[in-house]
């Protein structure tokens, strides 16, 4: 898929790709720091037929929503062929008794067998995070186990 970059001199910078139907999907970086999600008409792709300004945590969360399952189809591709491999997004909630404190206080591979491949937070993935890692409320584990395992683990996101 072919990524367009065009300067936009004062206001910042735009990046966008054709889908399918000739309709343009990009996004402007500003240079104030926000972010707008912009769709082109058909066909043509100067004529801006949608655009929503987003603040960066909601441009971030947009980024989080479309990037972990991109992740996680990617990894289930991989495990294919790998029978009782899994991969699943475990969430940190709101209350979660790990929000604030490190992925190595979960003991989650020692507790359930599961392995933790990425940290998706804010539309950024952190990869192969280590046990000094902070976790916080919002951040998406991208984890592989047994079916087992991951239902533990997600047990053990939730209460401990």
């Amino acid at each position: 898929m072919n990524v367009e970059v065009t300067p936009l001199p004062g206001i910042g910078v735009r990046k966008d790709f054709e889908l399918v139907d000739g309709r343009r999907v990009g996004v402007i970086t500003r240079r104030d720091g926000g972010v707008d999600l912009i769709v082109s008409e058909q066909g043509d792709p100067d004529a801006c037929r949608d655009q929503v300004q987003m603040s960066h945590e909601e441009a971030a969360v947009l980024g989080s929503l479309l990037g972990a399952p991109q992740l996680v189809a990617q990894l289930q591709e991989e495990h294919r062929d790998v029978p009782g491999v899994n991969t699943r997004q475990l969430p940190i909630g709101e209350g979660s008794p790990y929000d604030g404190r490190t992925l190595g206080a979960t003991q989650m591979r020692t507790r359930t067998k599961v392995s933790i491949v990425a940290v998706m937070r804010a539309g950024q993935v952190h990869p192969s995070p280590g046990p000094s890692f902070t976790l916080t409320a919002g951040d998406v584990l991208v984890v592989v186990g047994t079916a087992e395992g991951l239902d533990g683990a997600a047990k053990l996101l939730d209460h401990g």
